[in-house]
């Protein structure tokens, strides 16, 4: 199990730095001027020039290449050319955000969409399952913006009951800002999830290991749970990586929806800003965070599949 770690470890490592040279050339691509979007249009030129030539702008592109990659490699995120702050502060300051929205939104949609899923699966083409598939078409269909701006119309400005924006301070008051976010992140994935479970159950109830212990007089409970959903649990681990990575990036849309810190409205800002440091830090970061899902996946499949052990 080492060893397959680490060669998948050294599979990710041609990734990360095919993802830092395609960060680093689109934002030099991009049209914009970073001393004139931090200084403002009615800045001196004397005070441009000088904004460039103290971030090494005016370099050529691959002496900049190189100071980048050299800085990634070293773990030196430098500072931010809007705030003057370190990289790695605004960073890390903002990543407990990204990360409780996201571990709460999955947490909600796996608790919720697995029973969902199974429920509509045991009663195929009946009522509760028509009323899932209703609802898991719903949650495709609605964008995470669109709905988390529904919800803090109806349950902020409406009935009062959900802050309208902010994280909250102290752990009752940022539970208190973080369900609604985390609600509006849940919904979708519970039809993801849900439908995934479905799907991946029906395939399993109709193999021929489950009517084998049916014919043996094994109660229909045991039958699903510890027999057909067991052996579906390698699809639905798949989508729940994949859940979790979809999850990350709409966490950019509902921290903006809801005006919430967090890695992704730190992201746009600095888009907007022309702020490289920080563009590039964040971009790398969620880039980190699709690897290490990509290998926790592989390492759930072999946990779960004891062929894939073997081979």
């Amino acid at each position: 199990m080492a060893r397959y770690f680490m060669l998948r470890v050294l599979d990710a490592v041609p990734t990360v730095f095919l993802v830092l040279t395609l960060v680093f050339l689109a934002l030099r691509i991009l049209p914009g001027d970073p001393a004139v979007a931090i200084l403002g249009d009615m800045a001196q030129p004397e005070a441009l020039a000088a904004f460039r030539e103290r971030f090494g702008l005016n370099d050529p592109l691959p002496v900049q290449y190189w100071s980048f990659v050299t800085d990634m490699l070293t773990l030196d995120l430098g500072a931010s050319l809007a705030s003057g702050h370190a990289v790695s502060e605004l960073i890390l300051t903002n990543l407990g955000y990204t990360l409780e929205l996201t571990v709460a939104a999955v947490l909600i949609g796996v608790l919720l969409g697995v029973p969902a899923g199974v429920m509509a699966a045991v009663n195929r083409n009946r009522a509760p399952d028509n009323g899932f598939r209703l609802f898991s078409l719903l949650g495709y269909a609605i964008p995470d913006f669109y709905l988390g701006a529904l919800l803090l119309i109806v349950f902020s400005l409406g009935l009062g009951w959900f802050p309208i924006s902010g994280a909250g301070e102290g752990f009752l008051d940022r539970l208190h800002h973080l369900v609604l976010p985390a609600v509006t992140l849940a919904l979708i994935k519970i039809a993801f999830i849900g439908r995934l479970t479905r799907t991946s159950l029906l395939e399993m109830l109709g193999r021929d290991f489950v009517r084998t212990a049916r014919s043996k007089g094994a109660r229909e409970r045991r039958v699903i749970y510890r027999h057909a959903l067991r052996n579906a649990l390698l699809p639905l681990s798949t989508g729940l990586g994949l859940s979790l990575l979809s999850t990350l990036s709409g966490a950019v849309a509902v921290e903006m929806v809801f005006n919430r810190p967090g890695l992704g409205r730190l992201l746009i800002t600095a888009i907007t800003e022309r702020d490289y440091p920080v563009v590039q830090a964040g971009v790398i970061m969620f880039a980190a965070f699709v690897v290490i899902v990509n290998l926790l996946m592989e390492l759930v499949y072999v946990l779960i599949d004891p062929r894939l052990r073997v081979q």
